[in-house]
């Protein structure tokens, strides 16, 4: 029993080595990691941003998922690997039908070869305008 631990506990310390020598978020970066919409009209429906992830490592990378923290947050992403010196996105949607108030969502980007995910957050403000008169 003892035996089996231990081996266990070689090839888990050996799987984590081979991974801190993959790809390594210092080789990863976004255009943004924050966009601001400022001042949105409720009345103007959905508003969207790309972000854009830059692969400046050696190796072959994906954006295993995207999370948000909200349903009125929708994301899509490369879904394709992103070779070495290539390029992939994050496509952001914000609903815009809470009514009018401030917002600050955070999207959690998981990436190949990186322990935690990168987070990317829309803020901006959500305001009711007034109806044309005619």
């Amino acid at each position: 029993m003892k035996k089996y631990f231990t081996t266990a506990f070689l090839l888990c310390f050996l799987s984590l080595a081979a991974a801190a020598q993959g790809t390594g978020a210092d080789s990863l970066h976004f255009d943004r990691k924050v966009h601001d919409f400022g001042k949105i009209d409720t009345r103007d429906g959905a508003v969207s941003c790309t972000f854009t992830l830059s692969n400046d490592s050696s190796s072959t990378v994906n954006i295993l998922s995207v999370n948000t923290t909200c349903s009125c947050t929708t994301a899509k992403w490369t879904r394709s690997d992103i070779p070495a010196g290539g390029s992939g996105t994050v496509e952001v949607t914000y609903s815009n039908d809470e009514g009018a108030q401030r917002f600050d969502k955070a999207i959690y980007v998981y990436l190949t070869g990186c322990v935690k995910p990168v987070v990317l957050h829309i803020r901006g403000t959500s305001f009711k305008g007034k109806k044309d008169k005619r």
